[in-house]
């Protein structure tokens, strides 16, 4: 897949896709539809049009973490699906400040030199919002792309959305969540040094930080993880705790793994872990002993749940 982050000087030969257009965050069941579509839609490379940071995080920096994958995680998933152009726009003030006309003709017809354009149904583009679907299936023949607009995909009587899988997620419902994405909801990032309690107690982690992301319920979870990188690249399964650990005092958030039947020196890889079940909320126990106890059960839960 061509990651093209700097999209102005592109190469000709990079442009002509038919591309779906949006946020992708979570790359969920809707997003998927989209990318079929798209890739269906004309003979052209199937390519996506996204934006970092995301438009909220630009109007409202301060608001809390909601994204549900950072921007690599995105990529990486992408490129699983089938996707040949990653067209990352940079959303800054110029951006911001386009009117729907001038999107369309400066960034989607020059800039990227689009082929297709595929959007859902809800899409809303330029300056305050003010271009809808309708209008893009209007500029688009105008502007020599063709346009296709996909109707929101439902599970049950549920439209999918990347707030309704935050919602499952906040409440313990990976199952749910997974529902809507079609996978695994999943945060990755590289290996990080913690304090290595984990390993005096029998139970080393790889730590990760969750910064900026939606952060799921406090808790205990049975997972299934990827290490993409590294000398033990490769597939595990094992128990998460993602929190702020409270029987060590008040700390950070972040989520710590641990793979079953593994040795060896993660730090610095990068791990993809996927929230399959949620088994407990954090607690602080009376002794070590307890919580090593614990342990024991929750690792004996999450391995019933996991091995075949």
């Amino acid at each position: 897949m061509r990651y093209l982050r700097d999209t102005i000087y592109m190469d000709a030969a990079d442009k002509g896709a038919s591309a779906a257009i949006g946020n992708f965050d979570g790359v969920h069941l809707g997003h998927q539809a989209i990318l079929k579509i798209a890739a269906d839609a004309a003979y052209a490379p199937l390519g996506v049009v996204t934006f970092e940071p995301h438009p909220r995080e630009h109007f409202a920096p301060s608001t809390p973490p909601f994204r549900l994958m950072n921007a690599e995680a995105r990529a990486h998933r992408l490129e699983n699906l089938g996707v040949e152009r990653l067209y990352e726009l940079r959303f800054n003030e110029r951006l911001a400040n386009l009117s729907p006309d001038a999107f369309c003709k400066e960034i989607l017809r020059d800039e990227l030199g689009l082929a297709h354009v595929t959007v859902g149904r809800d899409f809303c583009f330029g300056k305050g919002r003010a271009g809808d679907a309708a209008l893009l299936e209007r500029l688009g023949p105008e502007l020599g792309f063709g346009v296709t607009i996909a109707e929101l995909v439902q599970v049950g009587d549920t439209a999918i959305s990347s707030t309704k899988i935050r919602e499952a997620l906040s409440e313990g419902r990976p199952e749910d969540a997974a529902a809507m994405l079609g996978h695994w909801h999943r945060m990755e990032g590289a290996v990080i040094r913690g304090d290595q309690r984990g390993r005096e107690l029998g139970y080393p982690t790889a730590n990760m930080s969750i910064d900026g992301l939606f952060p799921p319920k406090f808790g205990v979870y049975a997972v299934k993880v990827d290490v993409l990188t590294g000398d033990h690249a490769g597939s595990h399964i094992g128990v998460a705790s993602a929190g702020t650990r409270p029987m060590f005092g008040v700390n950070h958030p972040n989520i710590e793994t641990h793979l079953f039947d593994f040795k060896g020196d993660l730090y610095g890889s990068v791990l993809s872990v996927g929230l399959v079940s949620y088994l407990r909320p954090e607690e602080k126990f009376e002794s070590l002993e307890a919580l090593v106890a614990q342990m024991d059960a929750d690792s004996a839960r999450a391995r019933a749940i996991l091995e075949p």
